[in-house]
């Protein structure tokens, strides 16, 4: 059984992204599908499906590269664990990389980059950090 599902999805992400893997399988939840929307949203994969595996369901994302194979995704790092959980406000909420990253916040309404978070002036947990 899993504890923290959110870490195990991102490193899945980043040791298929170091092996260059075209796409990555992992089980599915509404959570690891809505981190996959972002992702996709925001340009760092190419996107996702989800398809059932005999009574299961499977998330399937599929890595993009640059044109000469240079990783979109440079790193992806778990802020809010179960351990320790990170909370921010509206005014709060953390930029990665000065703004070239993005981070994912659970809020109120649903999982939201920081940017839309912002707008919305919304806050809540900081799940995780890509860029």
């Amino acid at each position: 059984m899993l504890t923290d599902p959110v870490a195990d999805m991102l490193t899945r992400l980043r040791n298929a992204n170091q092996a260059l893997h075209e796409s990555v399988s992992m089980p599915s939840s509404h959570l690891r599908e809505e981190i996959a929307r972002i992702l996709a949203a925001e340009g760092y994969v190419a996107g996702y499906g989800v398809r059932a595996a005999g009574n299961k369901r499977e998330l399937e994302v599929r890595l993009k590269y640059g044109s000469d194979r240079t990783r979109i995704i440079r790193g992806l790092r778990r802020i809010s664990r179960p351990g320790r959980r990170v909370y921010a406000g509206a005014d709060e909420l953390p930029r990665t990389r000065g703004g070239l990253g993005v981070v994912i916040i659970s809020t109120s309404q649903g999982l939201l980059p920081d940017r839309e978070a912002r707008r919305r002036r919304l806050g809540g947990e900081v799940l995780c950090e890509v860029w």
